[in-house]
Protein backbone atom coordinates (compact mmCIF):
# COMPACT_ATOMS: atom_id res chain seq x y z
CA UNK A 1 0.00 0.00 0.00
CA UNK A 2 1.43 3.45 -1.06
CA UNK A 3 1.82 5.87 2.01
CA UNK A 4 0.76 9.40 1.22
CA UNK A 5 2.63 12.42 1.59
CA UNK A 6 1.92 14.52 4.43
CA UNK A 7 0.21 17.98 4.13
CA UNK A 8 2.14 20.81 3.67
CA UNK A 9 0.68 22.49 6.77
CA UNK A 10 1.93 19.21 9.00
CA UNK A 11 4.98 18.90 6.95
CA UNK A 12 5.74 22.68 8.01
CA UNK A 13 4.78 22.26 11.88
CA UNK A 14 6.75 19.28 11.97
CA UNK A 15 9.52 21.73 11.06
CA UNK A 16 9.08 24.10 13.27
CA UNK A 17 8.77 21.99 16.08
CA UNK A 18 12.21 20.31 15.26
CA UNK A 19 13.66 23.33 14.93
CA UNK A 20 12.36 24.96 18.38
CA UNK A 21 13.62 21.46 19.70
CA UNK A 22 17.19 21.70 18.52
CA UNK A 23 16.77 25.71 19.65
CA UNK A 24 16.46 24.49 23.60
CA UNK A 25 18.80 21.80 23.15
CA UNK A 26 21.56 24.17 22.36
CA UNK A 27 20.22 27.24 24.76
CA UNK A 28 20.60 24.35 27.71
CA UNK A 29 24.21 23.63 27.06
CA UNK A 30 26.85 25.13 29.78
CA UNK A 31 28.25 28.26 29.70
CA UNK A 32 31.75 27.26 30.55
CA UNK A 33 33.36 30.07 32.31
CA UNK A 34 37.07 30.08 33.81
CA UNK A 35 37.97 31.97 36.79
CA UNK A 36 40.21 32.15 39.41
CA UNK A 37 38.05 32.49 42.49
CA UNK A 38 40.34 33.88 44.91
CA UNK A 39 39.84 37.49 44.52
CA UNK A 40 37.04 38.90 46.79
CA UNK A 41 35.34 40.81 46.29
CA UNK A 42 34.63 40.10 42.50
CA UNK A 43 35.05 36.18 42.94
CA UNK A 44 35.97 33.30 45.88
CA UNK A 45 34.72 30.91 48.13
CA UNK A 46 33.01 31.49 51.34
CA UNK A 47 32.11 28.43 53.66
CA UNK A 48 32.75 25.89 50.77
CA UNK A 49 30.58 28.38 48.66
CA UNK A 50 31.35 30.15 45.42
CA UNK A 51 30.20 33.42 45.33
CA UNK A 52 31.12 37.20 44.64
CA UNK A 53 30.46 40.26 42.76
CA UNK A 54 31.26 38.24 39.18
CA UNK A 55 30.08 35.13 40.28
CA UNK A 56 26.55 36.83 41.18
CA UNK A 57 26.74 38.42 37.47
CA UNK A 58 27.55 35.19 35.48
CA UNK A 59 24.86 33.32 37.50
CA UNK A 60 22.27 36.13 36.22
CA UNK A 61 23.60 36.22 32.96
CA UNK A 62 23.28 32.24 32.63
CA UNK A 63 19.95 32.87 33.70
CA UNK A 64 19.08 35.42 31.08
CA UNK A 65 20.93 33.07 28.25
CA UNK A 66 19.01 30.34 29.55
CA UNK A 67 22.22 28.24 30.26
CA UNK A 68 23.27 26.54 33.66
CA UNK A 69 27.09 27.90 33.97
CA UNK A 70 30.18 25.54 34.41
CA UNK A 71 32.71 26.99 36.58
CA UNK A 72 36.14 25.98 35.65
CA UNK A 73 38.82 27.41 38.08
CA UNK A 74 41.82 28.23 36.88
CA UNK A 75 45.10 30.23 38.24
CA UNK A 76 44.70 33.80 36.76
CA UNK A 77 47.81 33.26 33.92
CA UNK A 78 46.07 30.84 32.76
CA UNK A 79 42.28 31.93 31.76
CA UNK A 80 43.28 33.52 28.91
CA UNK A 81 44.93 30.38 27.53
CA UNK A 82 41.98 28.13 28.67
CA UNK A 83 39.60 30.53 26.69
CA UNK A 84 42.00 30.31 23.45
CA UNK A 85 42.73 25.79 23.87
CA UNK A 86 38.52 26.20 24.06
CA UNK A 87 38.36 24.58 27.64
CA UNK A 88 35.84 27.54 28.19
CA UNK A 89 33.63 29.40 26.46
CA UNK A 90 34.09 32.16 28.33
CA UNK A 91 36.75 33.95 31.15
CA UNK A 92 35.57 36.44 34.06
CA UNK A 93 37.25 36.96 36.76
CA UNK A 94 37.89 40.72 37.54
CA UNK A 95 39.90 41.04 33.77
CA UNK A 96 40.32 44.25 32.91
CA UNK A 97 39.91 44.81 28.89
CA UNK A 98 43.50 45.47 27.71
CA UNK A 99 45.20 46.30 24.04
CA UNK A 100 47.30 42.95 24.44
CA UNK A 101 44.70 40.98 25.43
CA UNK A 102 42.60 42.45 22.39
CA UNK A 103 44.97 40.56 20.37
CA UNK A 104 43.90 37.12 21.18
CA UNK A 105 40.27 37.43 22.73
CA UNK A 106 37.23 39.27 22.38
CA UNK A 107 35.46 41.55 25.40
CA UNK A 108 31.95 42.46 26.13
CA UNK A 109 31.04 45.73 26.69
CA UNK A 110 32.98 47.41 30.12
CA UNK A 111 30.63 45.72 32.94
CA UNK A 112 32.53 47.33 35.58
CA UNK A 113 34.51 50.15 35.95
CA UNK A 114 37.62 49.13 38.48
CA UNK A 115 40.95 51.78 40.08
CA UNK A 116 42.64 52.78 42.44
CA UNK A 117 40.26 54.71 45.42
CA UNK A 118 40.79 56.14 48.57
CA UNK A 119 39.76 54.91 51.91
CA UNK A 120 39.28 56.71 55.35
CA UNK A 121 37.56 56.64 58.31
CA UNK A 122 33.76 57.59 58.29
CA UNK A 123 34.16 60.37 60.52
CA UNK A 124 37.20 61.81 58.86
CA UNK A 125 36.57 65.64 58.28
CA UNK A 126 40.01 66.45 56.48
CA UNK A 127 40.11 64.20 53.59
CA UNK A 128 37.02 64.59 51.76
CA UNK A 129 38.27 63.93 48.19
CA UNK A 130 41.47 62.99 46.43
CA UNK A 131 43.08 66.40 46.52
CA UNK A 132 43.00 66.46 50.22
CA UNK A 133 45.55 63.78 50.13
CA UNK A 134 48.30 66.70 49.70
CA UNK A 135 50.66 66.26 52.77
CA UNK A 136 48.52 64.00 54.17
CA UNK A 137 49.72 60.34 55.83
CA UNK A 138 48.86 57.77 53.58
CA UNK A 139 49.43 53.78 53.73
CA UNK A 140 50.30 52.25 50.84
CA UNK A 141 50.79 48.51 49.65
CA UNK A 142 54.84 48.45 48.33
CA UNK A 143 54.99 47.61 44.72
CA UNK A 144 51.20 48.10 43.90
CA UNK A 145 50.16 50.98 41.14
CA UNK A 146 48.95 52.99 44.25
CA UNK A 147 52.80 53.75 45.15
CA UNK A 148 53.82 54.81 41.50
CA UNK A 149 50.67 56.98 41.16
CA UNK A 150 50.65 58.71 44.22
CA UNK A 151 54.60 59.80 43.59
CA UNK A 152 53.67 61.38 40.63
CA UNK A 153 50.66 62.60 40.79
CA UNK A 154 50.33 63.37 44.31
CA UNK A 155 54.35 63.88 45.36
CA UNK A 156 53.21 66.10 48.43
CA UNK A 157 51.50 62.79 50.50
CA UNK A 158 53.40 61.36 53.32
CA UNK A 159 53.26 57.61 51.99
CA UNK A 160 53.85 54.98 54.81
CA UNK A 161 54.77 51.77 52.69
CA UNK A 162 53.71 48.16 54.14
CA UNK A 163 53.78 44.60 52.77
CA UNK A 164 49.76 43.62 53.15
CA UNK A 165 46.74 44.90 52.23
CA UNK A 166 45.26 44.55 56.03
CA UNK A 167 48.66 46.38 57.58
CA UNK A 168 47.53 49.25 55.07
CA UNK A 169 43.80 49.17 56.41
CA UNK A 170 44.90 48.72 59.79
CA UNK A 171 46.93 51.68 59.93
CA UNK A 172 43.63 54.12 59.05
CA UNK A 173 41.72 52.13 61.51
CA UNK A 174 44.25 52.96 64.49
CA UNK A 175 44.76 56.68 62.78
CA UNK A 176 48.92 56.07 61.90
CA UNK A 177 47.46 57.36 58.91
CA UNK A 178 44.56 59.61 56.76
CA UNK A 179 44.06 57.53 54.32
CA UNK A 180 44.88 54.14 52.50
CA UNK A 181 44.98 53.72 48.38
CA UNK A 182 44.13 50.85 46.92
CA UNK A 183 41.85 49.11 44.19
CA UNK A 184 38.11 49.52 44.42
CA UNK A 185 37.25 45.89 44.70
CA UNK A 186 39.24 45.34 48.00
CA UNK A 187 38.55 48.77 49.39
CA UNK A 188 34.73 47.93 49.01
CA UNK A 189 35.09 44.40 50.26
CA UNK A 190 36.71 45.54 53.18
CA UNK A 191 34.49 48.32 54.73
CA UNK A 192 31.37 46.20 54.04
CA UNK A 193 32.66 44.69 57.82
CA UNK A 194 34.06 47.92 58.79
CA UNK A 195 31.54 50.88 59.38
CA UNK A 196 34.13 53.37 60.57
CA UNK A 197 35.24 53.09 57.04
CA UNK A 198 34.10 54.69 54.34
CA UNK A 199 35.52 54.76 50.83
CA UNK A 200 35.22 57.97 48.67
CA UNK A 201 33.00 57.96 45.82
CA UNK A 202 35.77 60.15 43.27
CA UNK A 203 38.13 57.73 41.87
CA UNK A 204 41.99 57.95 41.47
CA UNK A 205 41.78 55.75 38.39
CA UNK A 206 39.83 53.92 36.08
CA UNK A 207 40.43 51.15 34.53
CA UNK A 208 37.22 48.88 33.19
CA UNK A 209 36.57 45.28 33.88
CA UNK A 210 35.34 43.01 30.77
CA UNK A 211 34.14 39.19 30.06
CA UNK A 212 36.55 37.47 27.89
CA UNK A 213 34.86 35.05 25.09
CA UNK A 214 36.95 33.83 22.39
CA UNK A 215 37.10 35.32 19.13
CA UNK A 216 35.47 32.45 17.16
CA UNK A 217 32.24 33.26 18.93
CA UNK A 218 30.73 36.55 18.30
CA UNK A 219 27.29 35.14 18.48
CA UNK A 220 28.12 34.64 22.44
CA UNK A 221 30.03 37.90 22.79
CA UNK A 222 26.39 39.82 21.36
CA UNK A 223 24.08 37.61 23.35
CA UNK A 224 26.41 37.99 27.00
CA UNK A 225 26.18 42.23 25.49
CA UNK A 226 22.30 41.91 24.98
CA UNK A 227 21.90 40.23 28.60
CA UNK A 228 23.72 42.84 30.03
CA UNK A 229 21.90 45.21 28.28
CA UNK A 230 18.82 43.79 29.52
CA UNK A 231 20.18 43.50 33.23
CA UNK A 232 20.89 47.14 33.04
CA UNK A 233 17.34 47.77 32.03
CA UNK A 234 15.66 45.74 34.46
CA UNK A 235 17.33 46.81 37.79
CA UNK A 236 19.31 43.25 37.95
CA UNK A 237 22.85 45.15 37.26
CA UNK A 238 22.23 47.84 39.37
CA UNK A 239 21.03 45.82 42.73
CA UNK A 240 24.25 43.41 42.27
CA UNK A 241 26.44 46.52 42.02
CA UNK A 242 24.90 47.81 45.11
CA UNK A 243 25.15 44.69 47.05
CA UNK A 244 28.68 44.32 46.63
CA UNK A 245 29.36 47.93 46.02
CA UNK A 246 27.67 49.97 48.38
CA UNK A 247 27.94 53.69 48.55
CA UNK A 248 29.41 55.20 51.42
CA UNK A 249 26.51 57.91 52.23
Amino acid sequence: MMSRPLPRRLLLALVGTLALAGTAAHAAEPLRVATDATFPPMEYIENGKRTGFDTEMVEAIGKQLGRPVEWIDIDFKGLIPALVSRRADMAVSAIYITDERRKVVDFTVPYYAGGLVVMTKADNATVKSPADLAGRKVSVQVGTKSVSFLKEKYPQAQLLEVEKNQEMFNLVEVGRTDAAVTGKPAAYQYVRTRPGLKVLPEQLTTEEYGMAIRKDTPELTKAVNDALARMKADGTYAAIVQKWFPTSK
